[in-house]
């Protein structure tokens, strides 16, 4: 176990100047070279997953991609470790749908978990199957052979080696073998080290090939033409100012869609301008002051126990105290920095993508439908974009320039505004949680009951994402699907408490287009959970981290919250006991969650100020321990641990879409806002490694403590409960009046 403390990325600010230039000028071009062929993309065919080449490089084929979390550098170590070769021999290909084989979306409780787990075995597979030629060309049996540096070499004599590239031939020609021998934990040599990111110099020198640098020869630039009235149709067209713009090449309508194109990016910015549509708009929204109540009265799908134990009834009957409290978390969107981007070519019957997207082979099927070009007619491309925690406005703008590539028979680049992205992409649903818990003589909770409102799953899980993409309402393409994500999960106790009833109410229809943001559902509900257990703990009378550990018999569970009580220096009391006439005050949080209630273990300590007379809150110090089992990276977990926090400090504070009649009015960093650098906490995180046990997500973990974990820490400072995201000063001020503990 060791405690890592964030990296001071710049230091002494101020003491000196550092200028950078960047020549982006031939960035992308070598982008815009001929396609790799297309080859096997079947899971269970070994050369799907990797080729070597006469010198020993490997090149490696998987279906995920790197969003930005390091995964590329973490799946390399994966296949260089099992293949017993240099990790800079390793070059890896990802999320290109004729190359790669479909691993389903990309998410950081995956990535590595799934997506790892099965380059592992096809590794394995490989490695054996070389040890096997090298056997029967040498007439020796495998046994009598070992592998390092990507040579074969005869145990017994070791001049008598050959290297993998003069093994593989035509290819393995083989299937995977699921059974392959996997190395032992103690073996690794690459796997649990702090590799550099592959990603990270191009990066810093302006030469990663972004989807937004990428160019293809006689590229056209469009722009979508959207309202940001939910629900609008297009009425009426007039396009003349927007011919008159140098540049101007086409006007696009498909039903309520329109776009105009131009042969430069800054034609197009200035034809969307003038183009005069003419929008119907549609039925208004909730009243976003209602929300909290009126997503509770909306008709639901379907009632589901997510878990029942013991007798709840005869729990309430005989309990000593009772304690009750409703949690409501915002609608929020994904806010990514920089706005989607996507290029498409439409040559002889064959449409090829370059896409951001975070689920490029489920794509295939969204454009088939869209389009109407069969699936084995559309390629995709991963290129990085700007980052994303799910579905943001890469996928919509992939649509976009599939379609206009398509009309137009020219390679098209299709640019979102700002606007568009923030505007439109889509939101996590709003999300509603009722908790009731019953307390005996000694203050132990004997009886948890919790209703969770949440969106409805349209479709299967690991089915192709069905959404409905905007370009597929606009051109009248019915998608009946929705994928928001598994928010049902982590609603259940995350303690051993005799008697549960945890019920999940699927709400129909939302009435913004909803997609799965970050840590989705898990978030939410481990915000209401952490939340009214901190209640709990306060009507007890006992300190909040002493409460859980008392309830908590997971031994993994209770090590991580003892790490993180350790490197906090939590002294133990009961919440909001330290009494203060200061303007600001403050005061510190917990929170544990197991993800999903059966993987990664997280505790988060949160310390807070809180200005009494304002309502602002600063978090100043975060401290994660983090138990994620057998660590591939552990920078990149660190990386994640960091980032996730910080995110959600954001969102925690902060990030809440806004909306009147129908129309959206978070259009822009003014209307949204995200947390500043000068705002940014302290993180600390104590990594606890499981060498040889599974390997978890670590992505999406921390986040779903880190909103209970700050209203913990607000309640601790003034004595306010908080129980609605995001925490923004007047929300803060208004619960600091109900106390009683705001400052005139």
């Amino acid at each position: 176990m060791k405690t890592i403390h964030r990296r001071n990325f710049l230091q002494g600010a101020g003491a000196g100047l550092l200028l950078v230039s960047f020549q982006f000028s031939e960035l992308a071009h070598a982008a815009t070279a001929s396609l790799s062929p297309a080859k096997s993309i079947a899971k269970d065919v070994l050369d799907t997953w990797l080729t070597i080449d006469p010198s020993n490089q490997v090149t490696v084929y998987v279906g995920k991609v790197d969003l930005g979390t390091g995964t590329k550098t973490a799946l390399s170590q994966i296949a260089a470790e099992e293949l017993s070769i240099p990790f800079d021999k390793v070059t890896m290909v990802m999320g290109d749908t004729a190359t790669t084989p479909d691993q389903w979306i990309t998410g950081a409780a995956l990535t590595i978990q799934q997506g790892g787990s099965e380059l592992r075995i096809a590794a394995a597979s490989a490695r054996q199957a070389l040890l096997a030629r090298a056997a029967q060309r040498w007439d020796v049996p495998v046994s009598a052979l070992q592998v390092a540096n990507g040579v074969v070499i005869e145990t017994a004599n070791p001049s008598r080696q050959i290297k993998y590239g003069d093994l593989i031939g035509e290819g393995f020609q083989i299937k995977v073998d699921p059974k392959a021998s996997l190395k032992a934990h103690t073996e690794y040599t690459l796997v649990g080290r702090s590799v550099p990111r592959v990603d990270i110099p191009a990066k810093v020198t302006g030469e990663h090939p972004y989807v937004h640098d990428f160019k293809l020869p006689g590229m056209l630039h469009a722009r979508v033409v959207r309202s940001t009235q939910i629900g609008a149709k297009l009425a009426s067209v007039d396009d003349r100012e927007a011919r008159k713009v140098r540049g101007y090449v086409a006007t696009v309508r498909q039903g309520d869609f329109l776009a105009v194109v131009c042969d430069n990016e800054w034609s197009a910015v200035k034809a969307s301008r003038v183009v005069r549509a003419q929008w119907t708009p549609g039925p208004d929204l909730p009243a976003k002051d209602q929300l909290d109540k009126l997503w509770r009265q909306m008709p639901l799908a379907k009632e589901e126990a997510t878990q029942k134990v013991g007798q709840i009834d005869t729990a309430f009957a005989s309990a000593q105290k009772t304690v009750k409290a409703s949690y409501h978390f915002a609608v929020q969107t994904h806010a990514s920095i920089g706005p989607s981007c996507a290029v498409a070519q439409y040559e002889n019957g064959q449409l090829v993508v370059w896409s951001a997207s975070q689920a490029t082979h489920s794509m295939q099927h969204e454009l088939s439908v869209i389009t109407r070009l069969p699936k084995e007619k559309i390629r995709l491309i991963y290129l990085d974009g700007s980052g994303c925690y799910g579905r943001n406005g890469h996928e919509d703008a992939t649509a976009d320039a599939a379609l206009i590539a398509i009309e137009l028979g020219r390679p098209v680049r299709v640019q979102w505004m700002r606007h568009d992205e923030t505007a439109l992409a889509p939101k996590s649903p709003p999300r509603a949680m009722d908790l009731e818990a019953a307390l005996d003589a000694n203050g132990n909770i004997q009886g948890w009951k919790g209703d969770f409102y949440i969106a409805l799953n349209h479709i299967q899980a690991f089915k192709p994402l069905d959404f409905p993409l905007l370009s597929a309402t606009e051109t009248g393409v019915p998608r009946p699907g929705n994928w928001v994500g598994f928010l049902f999960q982590n609603a259940g106790a995350p303690y051993a408490v005799p008697n549960i009833q945890v019920t999940t109410k699927h709400v129909a229809q939302t009435f913004l287009r909803a997609s799965h943001l970050r840590s989705p559902g898990r978030i939410e509900n481990s915000f209401a959970n952490e939340s009214f257990m901190d209640e709990l703990a306060y009507a007890a009378g006992a300190d909040a981290a002493e409460f859980r550990l008392r309830h908590l018999q997971d031994a993994r569970g209770k090590e991580v919250l003892g790490a993180a009580l350790k490197a906090a220096q939590w002294q133990a009391r009961p919440s909001a006991q330290v009494k203060s006439e200061a303007r600001v005050v403050r005061g510190r949080g917990i929170a544990y969650v197991r993800y999903n209630n059966a993987i990664t273990y997280v505790t988060t300590v949160a310390e807070v100020e809180v200005d009494r007379k304002t309502g602002q809150v600063k978090v100043l110090r975060l401290v994660v321990a983090h138990d994620c089992g057998q660590m591939i990276n552990p920078d990149g977990v660190l990386n994640q641990i960091q980032g996730g926090a910080i995110q959600t400090v954001s969102r925690t504070l902060m990030e809440d879409v806004r909306w009147s009649g129908s129309r959206i009015e978070s259009v822009d960093w003014g209307s949204y806002p995200i947390l500043r650098f000068g705002d940014v906490p302290k993180v600390e995180a104590v990594l606890i490694d499981r060498p040889g046990l599974p390997t978890w997500g670590a992505g999406e973990q921390t986040p779903t403590t880190i909103p209970a974990a700050i209203a913990n820490a607000i309640f601790d400072a003034t004595g306010a409960r908080l129980r609605q995201i995001p925490f923004a000063p007047s929300r803060v001020l208004a619960a600091l009046q109900a106390s009683g503990n705001a400052m005139a």
